[in-house]
């Protein structure tokens, strides 16, 4: 299917403007980190686990959730748990003491339900086992880059998987920035999002990575900054709608999917405009540096030999 019947767009010789708005979401993305702006959920920090079991399906999250507000709870999280009357409270760490909250969290229930509910369990999470995952979280993240970087290596060229690990490193990046910007915490289901995007935007990569190399084989004798411009222009309707279509669908999610996934859907959303964006002003005008690189330094090594 095609959006664009022959698109002559001149994308790589335009690669200064991306290189400029990447450089400076990037550099204000890595101050935010610097300055600790990320914050962290419970699962990272540590705080209380409340698993409680009501009598009757009709309480809902929201509820739960606008009446811990109301008495005056931050920062929480609620969610089901298996079932559709059991939910899950997270309570972070406070100067109150994860005691008191959770007493206050059961004196709250008896108050305005009485005998219709029942604490089924109350787990901690500690500061120490937070900075555990946190750990694991972060290893998630870079061994898929690296082995993503030994595959397209292995199925296409280094230069090739330099671009394309750049690209994704770029659009975690970005989600990330997004997510300080608005105030949002990092949680697990986040950490899911962010790998999610990973392999979202390594597809979109490939396929334009796929286009280049086909390309390559048949304008041997172009200029390689032509080649790679004439892919991308190949590639831009597939790219565009697969996006939008996808596009369409996280924007239900986080429009209509309610407030337990609200974060993974937003993370996915900013990950799929960020991994569009990538694909086409990232990976590919990175191999024409790289390309450019080589082409110097072989020229070098030339004129050194005629001396």
């Amino acid at each position: 299917m095609q959006l664009f019947a022959e698109p002559n767009l001149n994308l790589i010789g335009n690669r200064r403007i991306g290189y400029i708005v990447s450089g400076v979401l990037l550099v204000g993305t890595i101050i935010l980190l610097s300055i600790g702006a990320l914050k962290m959920g419970v699962d990272f920090t540590g705080g209380r686990l409340v698993h409680v079991r009501f009598h009757e399906a009709s309480v809902t999250i929201g509820e739960v959730r606008a009446l811990l507000g109301r008495e005056g709870f931050e920062g929480i999280e609620v969610q089901t748990y298996g079932k559709t009357n059991e939910l899950l409270i997270r309570l972070p760490i406070s100067q109150a003491g994860q005691e008191e909250q959770a007493v206050t969290v059961e004196s709250v229930f008896r108050n305005h339900y009485p005998d219709q509910h029942e604490v089924v369990r109350i787990d901690d999470v500690g500061p120490k086992i937070g900075r555990e995952l946190q750990r694991n979280a972060v290893k998630a993240v870079l061994w898929a880059l690296v082995l993503l970087l030994i595959y397209i290596s292995w199925r296409f060229e280094l230069r090739f998987a330099v671009g394309a690990v750049f690209a994704l490193t770029h659009d975690v990046l970005l989600t990330l920035g997004a997510f300080m910007i608005t105030g949002r915490e990092m949680s697990l289901p986040v950490v899911a999002a962010l790998l999610t995007i990973v392999g979202y935007s390594l597809n979109d990569t490939i396929v334009v990575f796929d286009r280049v190399r086909e390309q390559l084989r048949l304008k041997r004798r172009e200029i390689f900054d032509e080649v790679i411009n004439i892919s991308l222009n190949k590639s831009l309707s597939r790219t565009i709608i697969t996006s939008m279509t996808t596009l369409v669908v996280v924007l239900a999610l986080y429009l209509f999917g309610g407030r337990v996934i609200n974060d993974f859907a937003f993370a996915l959303l900013i990950g799929v405009i960020a991994g569009t964006y990538s694909s086409i002003f990232v990976a590919s005008p990175v191999v024409v540096e790289w390309q450019k690189i080589r082409v110097k330094r072989t020229q070098g090594r030339t004129a050194k030999g005629r001396q």
